[in-house]
Order: C-alpha cells, then sequence, then structure tokens
C-alpha cells in the first residue's frame, strides 16, 4: 500500500522561499484507487479509534511501519490529511499538495480554475484578484486565488437560484 501511495505524489519542487509551484500530480490508477478504498476503511476506523482513545490528550501519534518496524511520530492533522488524500485517491481524483502560502502562475492558476491563462491574466488586469510583477512574470497568491474561486462560486449559486426562482415565477414547467 505505502509504496502504491508514494509512487503517486511526485513531490513539490520548492524554492528557498517555498514560492514556486512546479510538480502536477497524477490520476491514480485502477490499482491505486483499490488500494486506497481498502486502506481507507481501516484508516478511518484507526483513527476513530485513536479519537476515542485519546480525547484532547495528544496532538501527536505514532505509527509503526510493518516493513521496517519503525515508529514514525505525526501531528493528528497529519493523518486527517492522508484521510482526505486516500479518500481522493478511491474516487480516482488527482490530487495537488501546495502550500497555503505559495505563489502561483497565470498558467497554474488558470488549470486551477479551468478557464484559459489569457482570461486569468484579464482578470488580474482588471483587479479581480490581487497579483504582483515579478520582472514580466505576474504572481498569483494561492490564497487570493481560493479566495477568488470561492467568491465566484457563491456568485454562480446567488445566479442559479435566482434563475430558479424565476422560472417558478414564469411556471416555465420546471417542478
Amino acid at each position: 500500500m505505502q509504496e502504491s501511495l508514494f509512487r503517486l505524489f511526485r513531490l513539490l519542487d520548492l524554492n528557498k522561499t517555498g514560492n514556486k509551484m512546479e510538480a502536477v500530480i497524477e490520476r491514480p490508477t485502477i490499482q491505486d484507487q483499490e488500494v486506497a478504498s481498502k486502506s481507507l476503511i481501516g484508516f478511518r476506523k484507526a483513527i476513530k479509534g485513536r479519537k476515542l482513545a485519546s480525547k484532547g490528550k495528544s496532538n501527536v501519534v505514532r505509527i509503526k511501519v510493518q516493513e521496517s518496524e519503525e515508529y514514525i511520530t505525526l501531528p493528528k492533522k497529519a493523518l486527517e490529511l492522508l484521510s482526505y488524500i486516500l479518500s481522493n485517491m478511491a474516487e480516482g481524483k488527482a490530487i495537488s499538495l501546495i502550500p497555503s502560502e505559495s505563489e502561483v502562475s497565470t498558467q497554474q492558476a488558470a488549470d486551477m480554475l479551468n478557464v484559459s491563462r489569457p482570461h486569468v491574466v484579464k482578470l488580474l488586469e482588471k483587479g479581480a484578484i490581487p497579483f504582483k510583477k515579478i520582472g514580466s512574470h505576474r504572481r498569483i497568491l494561492l490564497e487570493d486565488l481560493l479566495k477568488y474561486e470561492a467568491e465566484l462560486k457563491e456568485q454562480r449559486s446567488r445566479n442559479l437560484q435566482f434563475l430558479a426562482e424565476q422560472a417558478q415565477e414564469l411556471n416555465l414547467g420546471y417542478e
């Protein structure tokens, strides 16, 4: 199982300031999905048992690696993240791990928003997303990009709700 997990992830190549994101994570194979799915059930049981046993006692967990007989100490948050990763792998979703203080390029932002790079540049130039320029390159804080994405999602939801209400008022046959 562990081999499959590590095969899936290529480490992010971060420069000394931690601002450069290079790698894109691959989609899990069918075998990876099966292993993650089987692992997730036991993993969640172990986490739940751990939460019940250590209610408020410690923020770290010791895990034994079966092959090497070594113990590894991890923060509880890392277990929650691993659970999330396994869940997404089981569903066949690709996963990207990016430090929250990271800056992304316009192409990376476009990939995250599922739009074209020129569209992202237009959004930046009209002030919809804050950015800074390093030479001729635009850099966007991941936090700002995620905030814009959440605002866009909320706006779309409001617009959809408005259209649904309008269709009901006009009796357009949607019941």
